[in-house]
């Protein structure tokens, strides 16, 4: 979030493991069978529980929120994009981010909060410093915190995106040309090198 907190969602891991392996017995079993029919009921109470986890933390995650703000702004993610990468799509399925905004606008209608969705082609969150607007242009996922160079800060990625969202939404975000214009400290940076990227210290 934009002032610096964390949400972390459950693990859903565990029982992930479990229903695939009990999916993986399911298609050995013969059809009609009475222990498969048993299975068939296990992965249904799983993918209950899985669910009823997540709606808990959405729910109590959202009303913390819309409790603690006057005005709520999220950013129109592509999901349906996000999901055709192989090694996040199972992790970003479980979240519920959609379910996440609609319990979000739902609230802050119901006790009087201005809630905003900003587009991503808007805001360029992660591509752009929060503190003076130099666009240092794609990062890798990887890739966790960023030295700009302009302003001589190190963002941390998602802070830094949340801030820049939370700017947007207000209508005080920072022109890139004119920040580079008016910037009185001197860059170090060549002109084609927009940012130093720093990885993730793995001591």
């Amino acid at each position: 979030m934009s002032n610096g907190d964390q949400a972390e969602s459950p693990s859903y891991k565990k029982l992930d493991r479990k229903v695939r392996k009990l999916q993986r017995k399911l298609a050995r079993q013969p059809r009609d069978s009475k222990r498969r029919n048993i299975t068939r009921i296990r992965i249904a109470k799983l993918h209950n529980l899985i669910a009823d986890t997540r709606k808990d933390f959405l729910h109590k995650l959202s009303t913390k929120i819309v409790n603690e703000n006057q005005v709520i702004i999220l950013e129109d993610l592509n999901v349906s994009g996000m999901v055709k990468n192989r090694k996040l799509s199972r992790a970003i399925s479980q979240q519920g981010w959609y379910e996440f905004r609609t319990l979000c606008e739902a609230k802050s209608e119901k006790f009087g909060r201005e809630f905003k969705v900003i587009s991503r082609w808007e805001v360029g969150a992660s591509q752009v410093c929060s503190g003076c607007g130099f666009k240092w242009g794609k990062i890798d996922l990887s890739i966790r915190s960023v030295l700009c160079l302009n302003c001589g800060t190190e963002q941390d990625r998602d802070e830094n995106a949340a801030k820049n969202i939370a700017q947007v939404g207000m209508g005080n975000r920072h022109d890139s040309k004119r920040a580079l214009r008016d910037c009185k400290t001197t860059s170090v940076a060549r002109p084609d090198e927009a940012s130093r990227i720093t990885a993730p210290d793995r001591r």
